[in-house]
């Protein structure tokens, strides 16, 4: 549930966010998803976190920062860091929570309603803490892919769960032609 005159925070966790949109089979129009939120309530901040491999020539995501950043968003990000698994696999490490759960903590004060772009079980305690400080949280991830994409710890403690699914005819378009290099985002490990 959105009230009209209560001010709103989106807190996106892009690597997530991209991972559920995938499982879904569309793609997230980061406009129309604004516009949606805009329409919704006051919208004071749209934060969107990732992390971006700097020692690459071109970074996939790149284009997407760029455009999210001179389009009204927030844009929080670190240099990922790379590594070789145990199974000579190479992985990217580029973990935003602190970040994302520093950022609400601050912004928590100036708003009435945070909604965030997750299913990350880790951010359970961070939304136990905006709702002692009077905020409610609306959580946005799926439980319609296999397995689903939300914790249900983190379900079970927001104020509201949005299903992305039922989000896809309002914020999604459907997906480009897949970039073989484009997959590091949702590859990215969590720790």
């Amino acid at each position: 549930m959105f009230y009209k005159d209560e001010r709103l925070a989106l807190f996106i966790d892009g690597s997530n966010l991209y991972a559920a949109a995938k499982s879904l089979g569309f793609d997230i129009d980061y406009k129309l998803l604004r516009q949606e939120f805009m329409r919704r309530g006051k919208l004071l901040r749209a934060f969107y976190y990732t992390a971006l491999l700097e020692n690459d020539e071109y970074s996939p995501i790149r284009p997407l920062v760029d455009w999210l950043h001179y389009n009204g968003f927030t844009m929080v990000t670190k240099a990922a860091k790379e590594y070789t698994d145990s199974q000579g696999r190479r992985k990217v490490k580029g973990n935003m929570d602190i970040e994302l759960a520093v950022n609400a903590m601050e912004l928590a004060p100036h708003v009435d309603h945070i909604v965030l772009f997750s299913g990350d079980g880790d951010f359970r305690p961070l939304v136990e803490s905006l709702q002692r400080q009077g905020v409610r949280v609306s959580v946005v991830s799926t439980i319609r892919s296999q397995p689903p994409m939300i914790s249900d710890e983190l379900r079970r403690q927001a104020d509201n769960f949005i299903e992305l699914d039922g989000l896809r005819e309002v914020i999604g378009r459907p997906p480009r032609d897949p970039i073989p290099e484009h997959n590091r985002e949702s590859e990215m490990a969590d720790d």
